[in-house]
């Protein structure tokens, strides 16, 4: 979520006023804001979107709650340590919270472990362990709308009464400190992004807001009776049209059982009924087809934790499995690939194929995601309910990312065509009439320059390192992932590197190269990547031959409110994953909104924003997803690219002999290996094109220079452009 209190005074529209009144008590609101924590309650672009969502959905005047867990700490402060990565925890709620209500009026039980019996046709689920969800509200306030909604997050407590087992037999102590298992369900984030870690504790995370939220929301459906006479009710014919629970990708998927065994074990419904109700209720937005992405849960653990919805999913995948063989009789193949039931290997649960079965509506989050979802990742499942996938394309809040981030460019923008655009990102088409005049040219460079002079004053303080104002400021900043390939980066500074040291004296467009991000603890290689970073940079920062033509900075800590520094002072934005690979990415939309240009794969939704601006406002390049496929099927051999390349061999070379690391040569040793060997998402294939599109780079931007700062319109180059959509 980020911070509150900018975002806050923002929708409100009382900013300046709030600004004024501080100045007037001899207090500097910038230097409160900076105080403020940032809740770090999600994993990269998944937990970023739902908080746009919120305030999108707030702004529209949806009658939207967002639901999730009051983590007691949440993702991990990263510390970089002699180049390396550490973790320290992320103690957010050390001083407080002062956005939050906590409402004890409203906690709920939630049941784990016990064990089913049978009472005539009837389930119970019986001798279960007892946590209790207090839960935490914030405002979520849309903008200038008069309208606040509600981020509720649930707080694990244990429940007053001992452990008797313990108590009687005088344990005191170990009766009160066992009391710690229930609330350590909160305690948490799981720091893993793009990557299914299949421990109990996150999986009683995941049943605890399921079970939470499903008795959050009939309480409030029964109780708000929309015009009904009876004093409660109790028919829940119109609790789809009431009630819609979008599952933000499969960590809830198991409201899909939840709500079944409410309806029919609590509430007495049929089956049937009960189906039909829950199927109308939940949508599924699917956010990766990375395979180790893709959640699947072991039977004994679900038998052990939920045993009742286990067998509610054996018993939905019976049923759907009947109407598969229906719908295509004799076709024994497809039964064994579109059951939930995984009987390879350890017995699991696919949540994917549950999500779906138990959803009237599923999404990718980009055209060319939703599109693989369809043709790939989900065919059995798409030939089955072809009018159940659609596109959504993820987007941003132009309020926190414009707005709130960039003020001098927002007031630019004010001045030539109002602030109606804060609400209609649209709008902006309206600024192209302004494309050949000086004047406004002049003022956004100006802005950016702006921008760039705080961002390098922060690198100054924070790194030590004096960055050139002049040089581009390219950034990559995302989640540490070899999908997201932040090594192929880092081999294009390698190759610049090389450039400059072989032809001191050639002209070279200045850059200051910029990448942050956090990786997975427990991910070797991106890890590794992260102190490859920091060692190339320490090799280029040092070289007094490269001066400050070549600046290398790892900003450490990437979170949402160094992301509202970084964001506004870009020239360049690097999204270049494999493509295929990234879903959406909502980065790009970012750093395209704050009059940044974008080097990228045709990936996930930089291919809707190549359509939306035209290729010539976009530098493109590598395979697109067919020719990835190609590649595939027809054998990729990384070594032939390593073999055939002088200035890539030698780049991986320098990477492999310790020149990077001349205290432990062997240092990157894995890295070198990965991608001679097996290179899993193409580096080596996509490297002539990546580096020949830098150099396009480096064009556009010697003619803006020669132009003072404005591109030549003959040249059909880029101009700053902000398009972007919500």
């Amino acid at each position: 979520m980020g911070r509150t209190l900018s975002n806050t005074m923002v929708n409100l529209g009382i900013q300046s006023s709030c600004d004024e009144a501080l100045y007037q008590l001899g207090l500097d609101i910038e230097e409160l804001e900076e105080i403020e924590e940032d809740a770090g309650l999600g994993n990269g672009g998944l937990g970023r979107l739902a908080a746009c969502f919120l305030d999108s959905m707030a702004t529209l005047g949806l009658a939207a709650y967002g639901y999730g867990i009051r983590y007691d700490y949440g993702i991990f402060e990263q510390k970089i340590k002699n180049g390396w990565q550490t973790e320290e925890p992320d103690d957010w709620l050390r001083y407080g919270n002062p956005w939050e209500k906590a409402r004890p009026e409203y906690v709920l039980p939630v049941n784990f472990y016990g064990r089913v019996i049978k009472e005539g046709s009837k389930s119970k689920w019986v001798d279960t362990q007892v946590v209790f969800a207090m839960p935490y509200d914030s405002p979520i306030p849309g903008y200038g709308n008069n309208t606040v909604n509600t981020l509720r997050l649930w707080s694990a407590k244990a429940p007053t009464s001992f452990n008797l087992s313990f108590f009687n037999d005088g344990d005191y102590i170990q009766a009160v400190c066992d009391r710690n298992k229930a609330e350590n369900i909160s305690r948490v984030l799981y720091p893993n992004d793009n990557f299914f870690e299949g421990k109990e504790l996150r999986l009683r995370q995941e049943y605890f807001l399921v079970a939470a939220t499903l008795q959050d929301i009939i309480r409030r459906f029964k109780s708000s009776r929309f015009g009904s006479r009876d004093p409660v009710r109790t028919s829940f014919e119109t609790f789809p049209d009431k009630v819609a629970i979008q599952l933000n990708d499969t960590h809830p998927s198991l409201a899909i059982p939840e709500l079944m065994r409410i309806l029919v074990d609590v509430e007495g419904l049929t089956w049937d009924k009960a189906w039909n109700i829950t199927v109308r209720t939940c949508a599924y937005t699917n956010h990766t087809i990375l395979p180790e992405a893709l959640e699947r849960w072991p039977v004994h653990l679900l038998e052990k934790l939920v045993p009742r919805h286990l067998e509610i999913i054996y018993y939905i995948n019976f049923l759907f499995l009947k109407e598969v063989e229906k719908k295509f009789p004799g076709d024994m193949a497809r039964l064994g690939r579109m059951s939930m039931v995984e009987e390879h290997g350890e017995k699991r649960i696919n949540m994917a194929y549950l999500s779906i079965v138990g959803s009237h509506a599923v999404n990718g989050v980009a055209a060319i995601h939703s599109d693989i979802l369809k043709a790939e990742t989900f065919k059995d499942f798409h030939e089955m309910f072809p009018d159940r996938f659609q596109n959504k394309t993820n987007g941003i809040t132009p309020r926190r990312w414009l707005l709130l981030c960039n003020p001098s460019l927002s007031d630019v923008i004010a001045e030539k065509i109002g602030e109606s655009w804060v609400t209609d990102l649209h709008l902006l088409k309206e600024l192209k009439q302004f494309d050949s005049s000086e004047n406004f040219l002049r003022d956004i460079m100006k802005v950016k320059q702006e921008n760039k002079m705080k961002l390098a004053d922060y690198i100054q303080q924070k790194y030590n390192i004096k960055v050139n104002i002049g040089s581009i400021f390219d950034i990559q900043v995302k989640r540490i992932h070899e999908y997201k390939r932040q090594l192929l980066n880092v081999m294009h500074i390698i190759t610049m590197y090389n450039r400059m040291k072989k032809n001191p004296s050639a002209s070279f467009v200045p850059r200051t190269i910029m990448i942050g991000g956090k990786a997975a603890p427990g991910y070797h290689m991106a890890k590794l990547i992260i102190k490859l970073v920091n060692n190339v940079g320490r090799v280029v920062n040092n070289d007094p031959i490269i001066g400050d033509r070549l600046k290398v900075v790892f900003l450490e800590n990437y979170r949402v409110s160094l992301a509202e520094k970084i964001i506004p002072a870009a020239d360049l934005s690097q999204q270049i994953s494999t493509a295929g690979t990234e879903a959406s990415g909502t980065g790009n939309m970012k750093f395209m909104l704050n009059g940044a240009l974008t080097i990228g794969t045709l990936d996930g939704a930089n291919v809707e924003m190549s359509e939306e601006m035209g290729l010539e406002n976009i530098f493109i390049f590598g395979m697109t997803v067919d020719e990835v496929e190609e590649t595939k099927k027809s054998g990729y051999n990384p070594k032939e690219f390593y073999d055939s390349n002088p200035e890539l061999r030698l780049c991986l070379d320098q990477i492999n002999s310790g020149y990077f690391s001349p205290e432990d040569p062997s240092m990157f040793r894995d890295i070198y290996n990965s991608l001679i060997y097996t290179d899993r998402f193409m580096l080596l294939k996509d490297y002539d094109s990546y580096i020949k599109c830098q150099e396009r780079v480096n064009e556009t931007f010697k003619i803006a220079e020669d132009n003072s700062g404005i591109p030549d319109r003959n040249a059909h180059e880029p101009i700053v452009h902000l398009l972007t959509f919500e």
